[in-house]
């Protein structure tokens, strides 16, 4: 069931192993699509706003978690693709231990001090206790997204992209189904929304993990497997921290950008938390393209492949400019009707700026698709601390935009903000590439360890 990602065409390989990741994305989007439509559409504008409001702080401390769970993998692929399994089953069992440490500390932290963030933020009144009860329980269950998330990472390491797509497809209905039950029966507001979420993550972490223990013979630990080792510790942590920060850095652009949004007021809040749900599931293949490059890049350096490496970026690339152009040419005339899923059609002006933002951001696809590939492979490549530099960039873009820019020029500055970030950090990840590749290529054991 695992897949080696060492030989054959690089583009054929990424597209069998893409493929299901992005069906997975596809589905995760859906559901949070449709846990926007259930709220917009059961609850009103108020209740959309009120969730749309807490999502880069969502993102902040969400990203991190996913990011460094998601490090903490990349050094089982390396150890996967230069065939060393002993190492490779040691790593993984010392990365559990860590993600544990994390989901403990960071699940206490948020808990304790979601409300005073919220205020921070300058979330609207209207909508700041509504807030507090969606992200209160999204964060109380962050021990269960880190174990969805530490699993599927483990298995694409090994080459298994299809079996975290079985558990998020049944993740995503069951959302669907408890959104429907806590909402529009038990009447439990944007609450039931964020516990449906919490409960489906949970059912189908654990329910992986039971299916990794009993059939990925390669995964299972060993007597001798189950060791504190503080090399690999150091090793994962300078895989792992790097690539949650760089979630957190970028996310902190996105929150002070969120901050001048609720200065906007709850209508553009609900307009740009719409818009946002929509271009994260046109986004998915950009998303599938970047994780598909984590395992390839990592697999590919284990078995000092670098040619591969270099006709791995281009085949991507190549994949992502196609797809931009796509989706360019739907969010044109189409852009403004995605946002009548979410609201009535009465709300022109709300709909209006749903279509103006998707309309921006669509134009500078290509870049971001860029980003997603070119960042994940250094990752995989084992330079996390390099990629680290693309978050601050895009953490720079976004702020500037957002105490610059948008008090000057209000909306239109917003649907710049990302474009923006996109282009900033392509000028460093670009660059960056061919020198970590080139370092690689100089380095005798072709597995540099980079903090």
């Amino acid at each position: 069931m695992t897949k080696d990602l060492t030989g054959g065409r690089p583009l054929i390989r990424i597209l069998e192993f893409s493929l299901p990741v992005l069906y997975g994305s596809l589905f995760q989007q859906c559901y949070n699509v449709v846990d926007t439509v259930i709220v917009g559409r059961s609850l009103g504008v108020g209740a959309l706003a009120a969730v749309g409001s807490t999502g880069s702080l969502n993102f902040l401390i969400l990203g991190f978690c996913i990011g460094v769970t998601s490090g903490f993998a990349l050094p089982a692929a390396r150890y996967f693709g230069a065939r060393d399994y002993s190492r490779m089953r040691r790593s993984v069992y010392n990365g559990e231990r860590l993600a544990l440490s994390v989901a403990v500390i960071v699940t206490a932290a948020m808990v304790l001090f979601c409300r005073p963030l919220l205020i921070i933020m300058g979330t609207p009144p209207d909508i700041a206790d509504r807030a507090f009860s969606y992200i209160r329980i999204i964060f109380a269950g962050i021990p269960l997204l880190i174990l969805f998330n530490m699993v599927s990472s483990l298995l694409r390491a090994v080459g298994d992209s299809r079996t975290p797509l079985l558990f998020l497809l049944a993740s995503s209905l069951l959302n669907i189904f408890l959104d429907l039950l806590f909402i529009l029966v038990f009447r439990w507001d944007v609450g039931g929304a964020a516990l449906a979420t919490v409960i489906s993550q949970g059912l189908s972490g654990i329910a992986c993990l039971v299916y990794m223990r009993r059939r990925f013979a390669i995964l299972k630990l060993l007597p001798g497997d189950r060791v504190r080792d503080r090399g690999l510790q150091a090793e994962l942590i300078a895989a792992g921290l790097p690539m949650g920060l760089q979630y957190s850095i970028t996310a902190v652009g996105a929150l002070v950008l969120q901050i001048s949004v609720n200065g906007l007021g709850s209508g553009v809040v609900a307009s740009v938390s719409t818009a946002q749900k929509i271009q994260m599931f046109l986004c998915a293949p950009f998303d599938a393209l970047g994780t598909t490059m984590a395992t390839f890049g990592g697999q590919n350096t284990g078995a000092r492949a670098w040619g591969r490496l270099r006709r791995g970026v281009r085949d991507s690339s190549l994949l992502g400019a196609a797809y931009s152009i796509l989706a360019l040419g739907i969010l044109i005339p189409f852009g403004g009707h995605m946002g009548m899923l979410f609201l009535p059609s009465g709300e022109t002006e709300i709909l209006g700026q749903i279509h103006r933002l998707l309309v921006y951001n669509g134009s500078f696809f290509l870049p971001l698709a860029l980003v997603n590939i070119v960042r994940f492979m250094i990752q995989g490549m084992g330079f996390s601390g390099f990629a680290l530099f693309a978050g601050l960039f895009e953490m720079i873009a976004r702020t500037g935009v957002g105490l610059l820019a948008v008090p000057a020029w209000g909306f239109d500055a917003v649907c710049l903000a990302s474009p923006a970030a996109w282009v900033l950090a392509d000028l460093f990840l670009i660059p960056a590439f061919f020198v970590c590749l080139k370092r690689l290529e100089s380095t005798p054991d072709g597995l540099l360890q980079i903090a």
